[in-house]
């Protein structure tokens, strides 16, 4: 009788034993499948492109914050190289248009890149700046950007009164490439108009 007990207490730790790791073992796997995974679509080699361009835009965006026409020239031929250096040749074997798109983007901000250096006047560079961005927005959507989330800006008077124009930020943090800091009219006190009208994530 004594036997009869052992070997049932015996089988009953093994199979709590087993019960256990089978457990441990679903858990597991269960955990692998639902993890989420990073997937990729474009090379390391595009998406630093992309972002080597973004941060063109950014340094000629905060140039006009202060008002510094030298600077956003200088960042603007660089935006210009970017744009012809680009990988959307990635693109190329999509059926759906996409690459058709982004290089008419691309060359609609090379473009206006190339205007924003033949002016002379303050405003008449944020104007080409402003189409910079309405190119470089869609651009993005277009090649279903991968990078860090980015936000779509507006303000209502960048050129005067119901004369708003839009800009792409880093940040979602209103720096106001139109007015800025140095606006003769408003000085500094109109930096932060603004506000985000959309924000850019990686698909």
């Amino acid at each position: 009788m004594k036997k009869i007990i052992l070997v049932l207490v015996v089988l009953l730790i093994a199979f709590c034993g087993y019960w256990f790791f089978l457990k441990e073992k679903t858990n597991h796997t269960t955990d692998a499948k639902t993890a989420p995974l990073e997937v990729r679509k474009h090379s390391v080699l595009f998406n630093t492109g992309i972002d080597s361009l973004l941060q063109a835009y950014f340094t000629i965006k905060d140039a006009f914050v202060n008002a510094d026409t030298t600077l956003a020239k200088a960042a603007s031929v660089k935006l210009i190289l970017l744009a012809d250096s680009s990988k959307l040749s990635e693109l190329s074997n999509d059926t759906t248009g996409i690459y058709e798109s982004a290089v008419m983007q691309m060359s609609d901000v090379k473009t206006n890149a190339e205007s924003l250096l033949q002016q002379t006047s303050l405003t008449e560079m944020r104007q080409d700046f402003s189409m910079i961005g309405e190119s470089i927005y869609p651009l993005l959507k277009t090649i279903f950007y991968e990078g860090k989330i980015l936000y779509w800006q507006n303000c209502p008077m960048a050129f005067g009164e119901d004369k708003g124009a839009n800009w792409i930020s880093n940040t979602e943090e209103i720096m106001n490439p139109y007015l800025g800091k140095n606006h003769p009219e408003f000085k500094g006190t109109m930096l932060h108009c603004g506000e985000v009208k959309d924000s850019i994530k990686a698909h």
